[in-house]
């Protein structure tokens, strides 16, 4: 009897292992969906090591971003360091090095604890951030972690403004968090780390180990909290060599990953403050490492899920009893040492105990995880298809693809012509590889046209003189990068050329570009923010290439870099956000198509005016987040208002502007608005 209700209780968790493993492909990302995110990030990452002035900065994408991971919260992490300089671990390395291009970096982990080192300058550096950035000990000049973390961070403060995170400068760009880490790099892998290597018997292979070794380490400006020389000393980063070891998880040990970040987030930090919270993602990451290369668990599959996460927390836990969380590559940094001991300690394993006698039922806390625990308990008998191939639809696919890569642009901050002419260089060089995924190519396909519409308004910006032959050509070129768009991008990418056709004074030109929009805008099967009709989107595109998809079925936002100047009207509002190192206007579609359309309309058919404002009138006052976006309201208000203010209507502009004023400033505008409200205030007198 005993038998067979233990074999019952096997089989229940394991039916609801399978249970949150496909609520975890929906959530997190099933194995397709992970490895093109990966894919777009990798050609990213390519394409910014092929910009101007990549031979002298190196850059990665790391962190959960880099992983595959779009978690609510997840924050975009890049590593900087300068090319022309690399780290050595001893003087016999400085062989395989041209000293005359390349200043060397000796470590000194003889006074740090492990995982730390301090970083001597054997030559001087032509880098003045650098040579700014040491201080002297010993009669020798070290590379200080504090002071080079503090230069580079004053550095930052375009295009966003950078606040100290640990070793990075962190700051939002566009609805993105973005952490920005300057290091340096070494080819060469670190003696400490030598025992790693011995230790992969099973995991990872050795084709692996050998291509993580040969791809050496980074340091990272931070010291250890406990060390001799907390603000001179840089830590080891193995930030590459981890990002290798997710991909080559399988996907049920990515997905344990994934519930272990769940469960950090929404229970064991929930309504913790930042300052108290001591456990983190990382501390989650080294534990699956640790467990999947000790062979503990022998069947990493969608039936063990819970109990693969159940293993993982029991170590976890066992560290913070012992106050030990061994790295993972130089087991000897502990990695609790300056935050969990104590009675901070304590409290924490008091309260990781109380989850461990509920047993695996305090996951029903976690608000990502409680339903699909509780739909099998209701529904014992269902059977669930774990194949991850099968889970998500071809437009569900599509709706993660697009919503990867419409916002991608990587240069917004070096808004010239050369600028944007080497870029578009650098991706025809990669475009015609063999080797790019289909991911990637659309990827590249995007940028080209975020590229070419950036760099058409630019010819306009620095060549534009009435009556010049200069000026012709250039608008021609504009016209023609623009159309090359509409072949590239998506539906919504055709307003840029109806917005350069009313910045070059054509509007009826405009306004048949707009007329085209409208027609395509109107088809039921269109996409947008990964809203769309499932059936009539696979009937209209299904199975069709994704370069047709995007041109025929994808709406995107709007994005206007604030150093470019697309149309007079919004001058005020980026140069407002700009002064507030905001980098990027998003405009809803249809708020911009409607503000174009009462543009044009009013000197060519100002019947038609009215017709116009209306419906954008009604969109901002009566939309409930389907088209505009809740952070796009502020700048769709104002909209609203300036096109109510050049056809007369003065109190209704004001109205608008105190609306904008009101709603979340995501968009640093309101030093415009106040501008346009005390305009009005000094205009309606003179009109009454």
């Amino acid at each position: 009897m005993d038998s067979i209700r233990s074999s019952q209780i096997t089989e229940g968790i394991q039916h609801i292992s399978e249970s949150v493993f496909v609520g975890l492909c929906h959530k997190v990302g099933t194995s397709q969906v992970v490895a093109m995110r990966r894919d777009v990030v990798d050609i990213l990452e390519m394409v910014m090591n092929h910009l101007p002035k990549s031979d002298k900065i190196g850059t990665m994408v790391s962190g959960s971003y880099g992983e595959g991971f779009r978690l609510k919260g997840s924050d975009r992490d890049f590593m900087y360091w300068p090319n022309n300089h690399r780290v050595i671990w001893d003087l016999s390395q400085s062989k395989y090095y041209n000293t005359h291009r390349q200043t060397l970096i000796l470590c000194d982990c003889s006074d740090s604890p492990h995982g730390f080192t301090l970083l001597y300058l054997l030559s001087t550096s032509m880098d003045r951030r650098i040579h700014r950035a040491c201080v002297r000990m010993n009669n020798e000049y070290y590379v200080s972690s504090s002071k080079y973390r503090q230069i580079t961070l004053s550095a930052l403060s375009i295009p966003y403004n950078p606040t100290p995170h640990g070793p990075c400068a962190s700051g939002t760009i566009g609805r993105l968090e973005h952490d920005h880490a300057h290091c340096f790099v070494s080819d060469l892998w670190p003696p400490s780390a030598f025992p790693w290597i011995d230790r992969c018997h099973s995991w990872p292979q050795p084709h692996v180990v050998h291509d993580i070794v040969k791809n050496g380490c980074h340091f990272v400006a931070i010291g250890h909290k406990l060390g001799k020389h907390e603000d001179h000393e840089w830590r080891i980063s193995f930030s590459l060599a981890e990002q290798k070891l997710v991909y080559v998880m399988n996907h049920c040990q990515f997905l344990t990953y994934g519930l272990l970040k769940l469960f950090l987030t929404e229970i064991i930090n929930n309504g913790v403050g930042d300052d108290d919270k001591l456990l983190c993602s990382y501390h989650m990451k080294t534990a699956v490492f640790w467990v999947i290369q000790q062979n503990t668990i022998p069947h990493w599959c969608p039936q063990n899920l819970l109990g693969c996460f159940w293993v993982c927390f029991k170590l976890i836990l066992k560290w913070v009893y012992e106050g030990v969380c061994p790295n993972f590559f130089i087991p000897g940094n502990n990695m609790f040492l300056s935050k969990i001991h104590g009675v901070k300690q304590h409290q924490l394993f008091i309260s990781m105990s109380e989850l461990y006698e509920k047993g695996l039922a305090f996951l029903v806390h976690s608000p990502s995880i409680r339903s699909c625990m509780i739909d099998v308990l209701y529904n014992p008998r269902n059977s669930i298809c774990t194949n991850d191939h099968t889970l998500i639809s071809e437009a569900e696919f599509d709706r993660n693809l697009f919503r990867e890569i419409l916002p991608l642009n990587i240069i917004s901050g070096k808004l010239n012509i050369q600028s944007y002419i080497r870029y578009l260089h650098s991706i025809e060089q990669m475009i015609g590889s063999s080797l790019l995924t289909q991911y990637q190519v659309i990827t590249l396909q995007n940028m080209i046209a975020s590229a070419l519409q950036n760099t058409a308004f630019i010819f306009h910006m620095e060549t534009y003189t009435p009556e010049n032959k200069l000026s012709y050509r250039a608008d021609k070129m504009s016209c023609h990068m623009l159309k090359l768009t509409a072949k590239l991008g998506c539906i919504t990418d055709m307003l840029y050329i109806a917005m350069y056709y009313y910045k070059a004074l054509r509007y009826v030109k405009a306004l048949s570009v707009i007329e085209m929009i409208k027609v395509k805008l109107a088809q039921p099967y269109v996409m947008y923010s990964g809203n769309v009709d499932t059936a009539l989107y696979i009937e209209a595109v299904g199975g069709q290439s994704w370069s047709t998809k995007i041109r025929q079925v994808v709406v995107g936002d709007i994005i206007l870099y604030n150093g470019i100047h697309y149309i007079s009207e919004l001058i005020p509002e980026q140069q407002s956000a700009l002064q507030r190192h905001m980098s990027i206007l998003y405009i809803p579609h249809l708020v911009l198509l409607y503000m174009l359309e009462i543009l044009c309309y009013r000197l060519v058919d100002t019947m038609r005016v009215q017709t116009a404002l209306d419906d954008l009138q009604t969109l901002v006052h009566y939309d409930l987040g389907q088209l505009i976006p809740l952070d796009y309201r502020d700048i769709s208000w104002q909209i609203l208002g300036i096109c109510q203010q050049v056809t007369g209507n003065l109190q209704a502009a004001l109205y608008s502007y105190q609306q904008s004023l009101r709603q979340k400033p995501f968009h640093k505008i309101q030093t415009a608005t106040q501008m346009r409200i005390q305009r009005i205030y000094q205009w309606i007198p003179l009109i009454n």
